[in-house]
């Protein structure tokens, strides 16, 4: 039942065969059963039920609201949700109960959806490993102790996994939307909301061998998703087929009175019932997301997926994005800055915690901040007021955005040339063990981890990366499709396509 489509399952309850009560509760067992992999920082046990027994009388009166009514999702945990704690997996906001919900939330809630946890995540979402939680870290699914089937349609096993795993050096479940990509992956709900700054829902979704959007900015609205870099910030959906994100974002996306960045016409539901011709169809490789860095691995199924969609019609090329290689040092930069700025509410005055020192403001500042926040979010504000002291502003931050711009041409003009799609590698390998990404530190990790992602938010297009094969060790790699700013039905199309036509396998817990 937890492993089926959100279409599927709708079907279920519309014809009673099961109950929105008895699917929560089939999710929140399942939650328990996987709870050694940390997803989620809150369960909300008392309101999935609340809700889901109100989704079966909405059944039972013929009045629901539509595939989402009664399906289990989970929330990433810098979204805020009215009177439950909303952490963003720090210290400073420990104790945080939001008096209202985010705009994607309470559009969730009218579609019927059963909210059945927060997720786990980097502190403040500055991270892209899911390891920087006060929480604690959240591991992956995939090669883990717990045990699972891998299986191709029609239900055809390919492996079972054999719990060998050294329970000190697990699989990263990437970062950071972790823990919303372990509760998909692992079917303890059948969606999960995101944010994505510079790839924190595609890279995990990646890694977790799922489906991971990242909408066109102003898309879908960011009021109630606390602020890391507002200018790239975006809710991202994950979920286990683009059939399911579609649903999603069907529900969440349009215009919102409470965020000025939101697109003002009326928002058109993508359909998916037309497909995708791929005859003609314009898609272009470019040359600069292959970097050194990349695994060989990541290379060959690339090449392989290019020939798929040569051989079905479509036009495929290599092109060129050539301000590519300074995207990340650009984006480090306006992070940075942006971080600065978001920081400076967290004053021990308004919300959070609060320093015991109070003989001055200074002083209740500094220890309140000390006490709330880790070492890199310390380290992103210390940066990010540098960049913007009056003698560095021209310097730092001025030219990054210069540097910013060129990066949006570069999309613009392969837009204006008539191609119609991107193809590029969502992450440069499969997931990592934690032993080799703690060799270098959150920076150089965020550099290297969001070098193919970050650039579709630095542009503020739509991006979505879908699983498409196995490596050699059994673990999932996906590639990441990219299309022109609000072009959504055009992308979730052709990865559509894509989906069914590499059939990627499904894991299934044995537990």
């Amino acid at each position: 039942m937890l492993s089926t489509s959100i279409q599927s399952v709708a079907k279920q309850l519309k014809n009673s065969k099961i109950s929105a009560s008895e699917l929560c509760d089939a999710s929140l067992k399942q939650i328990e059963k996987t709870k050694s992999l940390n997803a989620f920082i809150t369960v909300t046990s008392d309101v999935a039920l609340k809700q889901a027994k109100e989704s079966d009388q909405r059944f039972l009166n013929g009045m629901t609201r539509g595939d989402l009514d009664g399906i289990p999702i989970a929330i990433k945990d810098n979204f805020c949700t009215q009177g439950i704690l909303t952490s963003c997996g720090s210290n400073m906001l420990s104790n945080f109960l939001p008096p209202y919900d985010a705009t994607v939330v309470s559009r969730l809630r009218d579609a019927g959806t059963v909210m059945v946890g927060k997720c786990n995540l980097d502190e403040f979402a500055m991270g892209s490993g899911t390891v920087d939680s006060i929480y604690g870290p959240t591991k992956n699914i995939w090669g883990s102790n717990i045990p699972y089937d891998v299986t191709y349609k029609p239900n055809h096993k390919m492996s079972s996994s054999k719990p060998k795993v050294d329970p000190e050096d697990w699989r990263i479940a990437g970062g950071s939307s972790g823990g919303s990509a372990v509760a998909v992956a692992s079917g303890s709900c059948f969606a999960a909301l995101g944010s994505d700054t510079g790839g924190s829902t595609r890279n995990p979704a990646a890694y977790c061998g799922v489906v991971g959007f990242k909408p066109s900015y102003g898309l879908v609205s960011r009021h109630g998703l606390i602020p890391l870099v507002n200018s790239m910030d975006v809710p991202g959906i994950i979920a286990r087929s683009v059939e399911d994100v579609t649903l999603v974002l069907n529900a969440i996306a349009g215009p919102d009175v409470n965020d000025s960045t939101t697109l003002k016409r009326k928002y058109e539901k993508v359909s998916l019932d037309e497909g995708v011709n791929l005859l003609g169809l314009r898609i272009g490789i470019p040359k600069e997301y292959q970097n050194t860095a990349i695994d060989a691995e990541i290379v060959d199924i690339l090449k392989k997926t290019a020939s798929i969609f040569k051989e079905c019609g479509a036009n495929v090329t290599e092109v060129s994005l050539p301000h590519t290689p300074y995207s990340i040092t650009c984006y480090s930069v306006l992070n940075q800055c942006e971080v600065a700025s978001n920081m400076a509410r967290y004053d021990g005055l308004r919300f959070g915690i609060r320093g015991d020192v109070t003989i001055s403001t200074e002083q209740l500042y500094a220890e309140t901040r000390s006490r709330g926040f880790n070492e890199v979010v310390r380290s992103r504000i210390l940066s990010g007021n540098y960049f913007l002291l009056k003698r560095n502003y021209e310097k730092y931050f001025v030219k990054a955005l210069k540097v910013r711009r060129l990066i949006k041409n570069d999309f613009d003009s392969l837009w204006d040339s008539n191609f119609d799609i991107l193809l590029t590698p969502t992450t440069l390998s499969h997931a990592p063990k934690i032993s080799e990404f703690k060799q270098y530190d959150n920076q150089t990790q965020c550099v290297t981890q969001d070098y193919c992602t970050q650039p579709a938010n630095m542009a503020g297009i739509p991006a979505i990366t879908v699983p498409v094969g196995l490596s050699r060790e059994g673990l999932p790699l996906g590639l990441q499709l990219m299309a022109p700013v609000f072009h959504e039905n055009a992308l979730l199309r052709t990865a559509l396509w894509l989906q069914q036509a590499v059939n990627f396998p499904q894991l299934k817990l044995k537990v």
